[in-house]
């Protein structure tokens, strides 16, 4: 039986180890020979730049060094600058070195590994301050940053419960167990102010509560690993990197409501995630924290994995359900809610892998200190995978109440290219535009919500001049209807129309009363829908309709595309003044529309042209303009 002397044994013994990758230059010596610690990305990004055959050299050229015993190379989950991967960084120094390839393995291992000098030219630009090398945490992708649910991705192996008890791992469920009782357990997630990290906010103490109210008997826990926004990768990265925090909470969860087994559903896209997990799960069954009797309380808790198909739909709670039961995933009738009928007919919660990362550390610290972090009503910290026209691509985690400023201009490194900030698409399908002039609104749930977006489960697209709303309202829409079940009428039907229309938009054939039309469908649609991917299918086109009204305007009345995107409205000219005359263009030209004689101005022809592009990326002189 493990009991919590043993628990807190392995947390003394292994500590030290990790305690070496604080990033400050403090060595600690663990007692086993281990003089630096080697961290490489393990998670789907990096490794899908290499980063594993990046380990595979770096271990051949330490046993090369004869250093194999003095240095530890561990694969770890996401470090979140995404963007420099594959990432690789030493501690106890913290240098962090991005875009590496097996060929600096052997430069790394003899300059630095064996002779003490960091390899310059191969660490993180905003890391090199002159002869000063900065640590990660006063980087300004880093510097605004407050890592909850990320605390330990990064940081430990995955793939090793010894790492994650030494950074108090399962200590909060021993503390559960042996020190609270199921009310008070519910009390701190309540007085926590924590939300539902999924999409709707709703707060996770109330949907505890509902559930530990109904009558005793087999009641169930799951995890909603079924991310399926475009451009979201936050679920992802916390399972790859940290999957032992999720199976933590989810027993907390089940000692608070009453229930004995628990569900993780996961995309089957995720194999890296879905490893670990399954790592996981054997590895605390193998140690007594899941399984009978824990810590010898007589609490039992089980959990078993579920693989997703990938069915959007399945990430709304009630089409995740009916898909664990083994049926085709499609949404429910509510009420009842799950908390009442749920999986199998019986009492169930559901929270995401966000929400579910941050339960240990709140029962471990306090509903104070959660509660001490971000706005009013909406405390704590929100996890942000961000994307598109952005400098620093990757996963960031800011306090509530952080500008969306500060995301895009400090963390995000701002746009790239000389182009301007114009919008910043969050929620995802079910989310909203929202306009550069509100740049400085602090991002919560309620905030977002007034300016006709959503915190959803937390993609963050930034989009610049270039980028027509139009088209993006029409992307977004392209989206749902592809992944739309099919149950309800007002959804399946009602989000091709809004399609329809949105293409007919931008082939140049709309009209000022389809803009009308656009406006009146969203809302009989986002009222009549039955489930959330129904009622929020909507939300694109009427926030774009909001503040980019004009952009709408001009395709149908000028029959243009301000930002020069939508191929229908476009056209390609030369600019005679700048035109040189070299026929590169009409060489390259598949369909023969470029006319002209050597050092002669060129012309397009309007009615040959396709508008492939192929010209304007051949001219050297910049002469070729879309109009």
């Amino acid at each position: 039986m493990f009991t919590i002397e043993q628990l807190n044994a392995i947390r003394t013994a292994n500590a030290p180890k990790v305690e070496m990758r604080h990033g400050h230059g403090h060595f600690v010596d663990a007692g086993d020979g281990i003089r630096k610690n080697v961290l490489i990305c393990g998670g789907t990004g990096c490794t899908s730049s290499g980063s594993m055959d990046i380990r595979d050299a770096l271990v051949s050229e330490l046993q090369l060094a004869g250093i194999q015993d003095e240095i530890k190379v561990i694969t770890t989950g996401c470090f979140g600058l995404c963007a420099l991967g594959p990432i690789m960084i030493v501690y106890p120094e913290g240098t962090f070195y991005s875009k590496v390839s097996p060929a600096d393995m052997h430069e790394i291992v003899t300059e630095h590994l064996v002779g003490g000098n960091p390899v310059r030219h191969l660490l993180y630009r905003e890391t090199v301050k002159g002869d000063e090398i900065l640590a990660l945490d006063q980087t300004p992708f880093y510097a605004k940053q407050k890592r909850v649910a990320l605390r330990n991705c990064g940081v430990i192996d995955p793939e090793c419960i010894q790492e994650y008890i030494a950074v108090d791992g399962y200590q909060a469920l021993a503390k559960a167990l042996t020190e609270m009782t199921p009310d008070s357990v519910i009390q701190t997630i309540l007085d926590s102010g924590i939300r539902g990290r999924g999409g709707a906010g709703f707060p996770t103490g109330k949907k505890w509560t509902f559930a530990k109210d109904q009558p005793q008997g087999k009641k169930y826990v799951v995890c909603n690993a079924d991310e399926g926004d475009p451009g979201a990768f936050m679920d992802r990265s916390v399972l790859e990197g940290d999957p032992h925090a999720v199976l933590e909470a989810m027993a907390i969860a089940g000692y608070a409501i009453g229930a004995d087994e628990g569900y993780i559903y996961v995309r089957a896209e995720y194999p890296i995630a879905v490893h670990r997990l399954e790592v996981a799960i054997k590895q605390a069954e193998e140690l007594g924290v899941l399984g009978e009797n824990i810590f010898n309380t007589g609490f039992n808790f089980k959990v078993t994995l579920r693989l997703g198909a990938g069915a959007f739909v399945c990430g709304e709670e009630t089409a995740l359900l009916t898909s664990i039961e083994g049926n085709r995933g499609e949404p429910r009738p509510r009420p009842p809610f799950p908390a009442v009928k749920g999986l199998f007919g019986k009492p169930t919660i559901i929270n995401n892998v966000e929400t579910l990362a941050n339960i240990a550390q709140i029962i471990l610290k306090g509903a104070d200190w959660f509660a001490s972090m971000g706005t009013e009503r909406s405390r704590g910290t929100k996890v942000f995978a961000l994307g598109g026209k952005i400098e620093n691509t990757g996963l960031v985690e800011i306090p509530m109440g952080t500008t969306l400023r500060e995301v895009v201009e400090e963390i995000g490194g701002g746009v790239p290219g000389g182009k301007h900030f114009k919008a910043a698409q969050t929620g995802g399908p079910s989310g909203g535009c929202i306009p550069a002039h509100l740049i400085d609104t602090p991002i919560d749930y309620d905030n977002l919500t007034a300016i006709g977006s959503m915190m959803g489960s937390g993609g963050l697209i930034v989009m610049d001049e270039d980028t027509c709303m139009v088209d993006i309202a029409k992307f977004f829409l392209e989206f749902t209807v592809d992944e739309s079940c099919g149950k309800c009428v007002p959804c399946r039907v009602g989000t091709m129309r809004l399609l329809e229309i949105l293409e007919k938009i931008t082939s140049g054939n709309g009209t000022l009363a389809d803009i009308d039309k656009l406006e009146e469908l969203s809302k009989y649609i986002s009222s009549a829908s039955l489930c959330a991917l129904g009622q929020t299918a909507p939300n694109p086109v009427l926030s774009t309709l909001r503040y980019f009204r004009d952009e709408y305007v001009a395709h149908v009345t000028d029959k243009t595309c301000p930002a020069h995107v939508c191929k229908e409205l476009m056209r390609y000219q030369i600019d005679t003044a700048k035109c040189k005359g070299c026929t590169a263009c009409a060489r390259k030209c598949p369909v023969g529309a470029i006319t002209g004689g050597i050092r002669q101005p060129h012309t397009i022809d309007a009615a040959k042209c396709i508008k492939c592009g192929v010209c304007i990326s051949t001219c050297k002189f910049d002469a070729i303009v879309k109009a």
